[in-house]
């Protein structure tokens, strides 16, 4: 199935499943819209489930919008350093951060400019780690709705959270805040490693009726 879809910050592992099970076009034309997976991510800590947030500039135009392409990263203070060092310990004991930190660490070094772009960065890197070719398509221009396409674009709200049907693994703090699912594809990398791909291959998703 072809299906469109925003990139969004070290996907979902729903988002990334859909992305290894379907032929993907990227939505390259909408608007910024804020509480979404766009410049966010969730992972596991020892204090629970935790946002990493990436700041950007507000351009304030007439209607206070921009193009989703054309946002930049906020760089006055030093989220890339915060980010990793949050990764580091909440995922330094878990069984393959060792194995795949040399790859994901460069994406924290220097100043990313575009958002748009520096998430379609962290989706190819986790490719990179379980494999598989990343997506490469992009529309030519923003359609309310798409014929060409399935329409999974909703993957990307993080506040009406889906309730995917999702098999438990090992993750570093189960123990005490029980299996959080649907975090970061990040979450799954570090605790499944060479398993991942098989994992979001055998995710049962149903788009059409999510």
């Amino acid at each position: 199935m072809k299906i469109l879809l925003h990139p969004t910050y070290f996907p979902s592992i729903a988002t990334f499943a859909a992305i290894v099970q379907n032929e993907v076009v990227w939505e390259a034309h909408d608007n910024f819209q804020k509480q979404t997976y766009r410049n966010r991510c969730y992972i596991s800590t020892d204090k629970g489930k935790h946002m990493l947030n990436i700041p950007i500039k507000h351009i304030g135009g007439k209607e206070g919008r921009q193009k989703y392409a054309d946002v930049s990263t906020e760089n006055s203070y030093n989220w890339k350093k915060e980010h990793w060092r949050t990764l580091e310990t909440a995922y330094r004991t878990s069984p393959f951060f060792e194995f795949y930190e040399d790859e994901l660490r460069p994406l924290y070094e220097g100043n990313a400019d575009s958002l748009y772009d520096f998430n379609l960065k962290t989706i190819e890197a986790i490719a990179d780690c379980i494999g598989v070719q990343i997506p490469t398509e992009k529309t030519k221009k923003y359609e309310v709705a798409t014929e060409a396409y399935f329409d999974a674009r909703f993957l990307v709200n993080a506040k009406k959270e889906k309730n995917w049907k999702m098999s438990s693994y090992p993750q570093v703090f189960e123990e005490r805040h029980g299996f959080i699912p649907n975090l970061s594809v990040l979450d799954l990398l570090f605790n499944e490693g060479t398993n991942t791909l098989n994992y979001l291959k055998s995710l049962s998703l149903d788009l059409k009726h999510a």
